[in-house]
């Protein structure tokens, strides 16, 4: 099956406020997910923060169909609360 990727708005704030290699490290894991989205080097993160604040369990890669929504990218501090 073929994916499409939705990048949200918070996912492009948080990815223009990362590092030069933060980026570069996103770059490749996006490599790596074009190829094959479920390969286990991709560790998809439950986010607590966010899954409280919606009220449903929240990861930093949400698959709904044929489409793959990239939540929020950063640091760990993200996936506390």
């Amino acid at each position: 099956m073929k994916y499409q990727s939705k990048p949200t708005r918070r996912f492009w704030e948080s990815f223009y406020d990362l590092t030069s290699s933060q980026k570069n490290a996103a770059r490749r894991a996006w490599n790596v997910f074009k190829v094959n989205p479920f390969d286990p080097r991709l560790r998809p993160h439950k986010i607590h923060r966010l899954s409280a604040q919606y009220g449903r369990t929240i990861y930093a890669v949400e698959i709904e169909g044929d489409v793959v929504v990239t939540v929020d990218i950063g640091t760990h501090d993200i996936y506390r609360g």
